[in-house]
């Protein structure tokens, strides 16, 4: 059995939208609905974030608050990086996806050697960096700082003095090298990008399993093809932004976008996905009740923490 360990990360400085940062809390007030024991079956470690730079002024507007982001990222990547050398299996609870890039250079750091992949379950493919970012926001470029890609040939901006410092020490979190190759993604249900990402995915032949593929084959058959496009990879990263899931069911994220999976897709697509023996850490981002009546997506994104959960605990 996995030695599963519950990573709570409540940090929203990286989202244009205010409220990720409850997103756990709105997970568990879900399993109460459910009078599920899921809360009580896992001891959870509590990442520090840096929310309060909320409250300062936000000098960088082509990577906003980023010196709280790189604070942030390093806590993440330090609790990662410590629970995989003890051979746990973290299961990461987050708010804005920009943590992402802590939790895999702290897969990374711990096991240097062994070649990562990452399936990326996503409306958007967060490969932007300070550079091309129309937003600023940077839960929209946790990949591109694990790849240290700058995409500079797409460049929209020219930073201050300190964005770039600041980009650059976030990009050697962990070691200064790319912590994932760009074949090493997969992408499914990506549907809201913008230029310079997709140039970068035609550039390296990143795979996307848009939503309609998802449907045509199935999620058995999607499942299989996404990992053995990871065949040369040692260790699977699994990362869950929920607004993979239509707009119509995801009012409670931050950017919910149409045509989408359903409900039962996430549910299964993370079901059978981590059942591979490669998987070493699997993360749910991006629920905002704020935004949402009656707590509706975080009933829904629990239902998928748990199962995905009990699939992980059952296949070994």
């Amino acid at each position: 059995m996995r030695n599963i360990k519950l990573v709570e990360v409540r940090s929203e400085l990286a989202a244009g939208t205010r409220g990720a940062s409850l997103g756990v809390d709105a997970l568990k007030i879900a399993s109460l609905g459910k009078k599920s024991d899921f809360f009580t079956r896992f001891e959870p470690i509590n990442v520090q974030d840096a929310n309060n730079y909320l409250w300062k002024n936000n000098n960088f507007p082509h990577a906003k608050y980023i010196d709280g982001v790189f604070e942030v990222i390093n806590n993440v990547h330090d609790t990662v990086k410590a629970l995989r050398l003890e051979k746990k299996f973290p299961i990461i609870l987050a708010g804005d996806h920009s943590t992402a890039a802590g939790s895999i250079m702290g897969i990374k750091a711990a096991a240097p050697e062994k070649r990562l992949g990452v399936i990326w379950i996503d409306a958007h493919a967060d490969v932007h960096s300070p550079y091309t970012s129309p937003s600023g926001n940077m839960h929209g470029m946790p990949l591109g700082m694990c790849l240290q890609e700058d995409n500079l040939s797409c460049k929209q901006h020219d930073l201050s003095d300190e964005e770039f410092e600041y980009w650059e020490k976030i990009k050697k979190i962990g070691g200064d090298f790319p912590k994932i190759k760009a074949e090493d993604i997969v992408y499914i249900a990506v549907r809201d990008t913008e230029e310079p990402e997709d140039l970068l995915i035609e550039k390296h032949g990143i795979k996307n399993f848009k939503t309609s593929e998802v449907r045509e084959k199935g999620i058995e058959k999607i499942s299989h093809e996404a990992l053995d496009i990871l065949r040369n990879c040692d260790q699977i990263y699994i990362s869950f932004d929920v607004d993979s899931m239509d707009s119509a069911i995801s009012m409670g994220t931050g950017t919910p976008v149409p045509d989408g999976l359903t409900v039962e897709e996430a549910i299964n697509l993370n079901k059978e996905l981590i059942k591979d023996k490669r998987v070493c850490c699997w993360e749910i981002v991006e629920v905002n009740p704020t935004l949402d009546n009656e707590n509706i997506m975080a009933k829904n994104a629990f239902e998928i923490l748990e199962t995905t959960t009990e699939s992980l605990v059952s296949n070994f």
